[in-house]
């Protein structure tokens, strides 16, 4: 949960809140009630989401071993789901501890940061045409987060 929220709700055991506090705990349900309605969607279009990415993936690199594409892809539909849940629990760190820093390291090892970064472009024209802007806006920061840990790899 948002500590933020926390903490109104903690004040709120002993007084009634604020005006302002009532209007921030009015802004993080509706947002909760975006993210939900976000995290339902990727859930649901999953393979909509996916396919078409893996065809142009392939497309874009025909002489690439295609268990390295599949393991990309597979990297990808890991990222999304964790920065989904990221989304909802409004937590940036559930996405750094639980995915990204053991992926950097598997991004690294197998030198697939080229294809790694087509299939964030790729992703990210996908969920444009499928998402709307709100939704768009609530995952973009996690997916941000994702494409610039694993790019760090590249300048290390």
């Amino acid at each position: 949960m948002n500590p933020k929220i926390e903490v109104l709700l903690d004040q709120a055991e002993s007084r009634y809140l604020k005006t302002e506090e009532l209007d921030a705990f009015k802004h993080y349900a509706i947002s909760l009630a975006q993210s939900l309605k976000t995290y339902e969607l990727l859930r649901e279009q999953e393979v909509a989401i996916f396919q078409p990415v893996a065809d142009q993936l392939i497309k874009a690199f025909p002489d690439t071993n295609q268990e390295l594409l599949e393991r990309s892809l597979k990297n990808w539909l890991l990222i999304l789901r964790h920065c989904a849940m990221a989304m909802l629990l409004n937590d940036r760190d559930f996405l750094q501890q639980n995915l990204l820093e053991w992926l950097k390291g598997l991004v690294q090892t197998h030198q697939m940061v080229a294809v790694e970064t087509k299939l964030y472009h790729l992703l990210q024209v996908r969920l444009k045409g499928l998402l709307s802007p709100q939704a768009l806006a609530l995952l973009e920061p996690y997916l941000t987060q994702a494409q610039t840990t694993l790019l760090e790899v590249t300048q290390s």
